[in-house]
């Protein structure tokens, strides 16, 4: 059998080693000729399946390890009988501890303090979950919207959009989506976007095109919105003025944990195995970390200590830093940068992996830390 695989899925080779044939290709240019041959395809975001790149050959699973599945044409993958598989949910926590991480960064540079400010969730899935147990962690008062949640009967307390609107900050954790009554294309527009007000937080880390950039610069541009952006409208070619007003720019890495990297490789092998009816024997094994345990950093305030302690494992700022030398490169030449940024993206451990040693002043901030899966011991 023939496999196909981006070459930036982690552990791709190990994981796979059981196929006879297996190719690693650039995913962001795959074209029909590369898989006419191939037997399995396994792809990430940044790869179009569909009738275009699949017609005429022997494909018979298509997975993607990543949570979105916008890239992908479901409905022709039905029609031609291809087996499918996502990895939804494996770069949960990641992107969850990257939500906090950045949110935490603009409140200790403007001495906000996050208890009682009103959060607004839009999205209650794998990742928004976690944000809304980790912000209650934090004392916030959390609004929830997920329409399609609340018409199953799946949770409670949900609001409308609007209410959203009106929320301190407000953070977007929704699959893309172009048609019917959930869609989510251009979710915030010219006409919502005029109902935040002045200086909200706004993060996205879901997908580019839930927010009309277009809209939303000229928005920022009068209301100061301080914004932290991961995903961006028409990757890899982004918005250069949008980028040059958000407080927190990434290149679509807010979910770039190994863990998270690896968890998605594993569900898609696990998926793999059980379409080829052949026992899984593959578990991946992850580098020891060299320092584990750590203490609170000093602060005034207890976002600037927890905002210490979380970039001491995840260093946002630096990320920030290499996204803005996007603006030196050419107009022709940025979109090879962004994917750069991601292909050579460095480690980054979840904070799991971590033991803090709390002193008895700071026991107010144990049930927080246990909340973001710190191990916690007192010293």
């Amino acid at each position: 059998m023939n496999l196909i695989i981006d070459k930036n899925i982690a552990f791709a080779k190990e994981a796979f080693s059981f196929f006879e044939n297996t190719k690693l290709v650039d995913g962001r240019s795959l074209i029909n000729k590369e898989v006419k041959d191939a037997d399995v395809l396994i792809v990430r975001s940044i790869t179009r399946v569909d009738a275009e790149l699949l017609e005429g050959s022997k494909i018979r699973f298509v997975g993607t390890a990543t949570i979105g599945t916008d890239h992908i044409v479901l409905d022709y993958l039905k029609q031609k009988n291809i087996q499918f598989a996502d990895a939804m949910g494996c770069n949960a926590d990641s992107v969850a501890e990257y939500v906090f991480t950045a949110l935490l960064k603009i409140a200790s540079e403007k001495n906000i303090s996050l208890k009682e400010k009103t959060i607004g969730v839009v999205g209650i899935g794998n990742i928004g979950s976690r944000v809304v147990r980790l912000a209650e962690s934090l004392g916030m008062n959390v609004l929830k919207n997920d329409p399609p949640l609340e018409r199953k009967g799946v949770g409670s307390n949900y609001v409308n959009l609007n209410e959203i609107l009106k929320a301190d900050i407000i953070t977007l954790h929704v699959p893309l989506s172009f048609e019917g009554i959930d869609k989510t294309f251009h979710l915030l527009n010219e006409n919502n976007l005029k109902e935040i007000t002045t200086n909200t937080i706004l993060i996205n880390t879901s997908r580019g095109a839930v927010i009309d950039n277009f809209a939303l610069l000229k928005e920022t541009s009068k209301k100061n919105f301080q914004l932290i952006i991961d995903v961006w409208e028409n990757e890899p070619q982004i918005n250069n003025e949008l980028l040059s007003v958000t407080k927190v720019a990434t290149p679509h890495i807010a979910g770039y944990s190994l863990e998270g990297k690896v968890n998605g490789t594993k569900m898609i092998y696990d998926a793999l195995c059980k379409f080829l009816k052949i026992n899984p024997d593959w578990n991946p094994e992850l580098p020891q970390i060299e320092k584990t345990d750590l203490i609170l950093p000093d602060g005034d305030t207890d976002e600037k200590k927890l905002y210490r302690l979380f970039s001491s494992i995840y260093n946002i700022e630096s990320d920030d830093l290499k996204m803005r030398e996007i603006l030196k490169y050419k107009q022709n030449e940025q979109a090879g940068y962004f994917d750069l940024l991601r292909k050579t993206y460095p480690v980054r451990r979840e904070f799991s992996n971590f033991t803090v040693n709390l002193s008895e002043k700071e026991k107010h901030l144990n049930k927080v830390l246990e909340s973001f899966r710190f191990k916690v011991k007192p010293f």
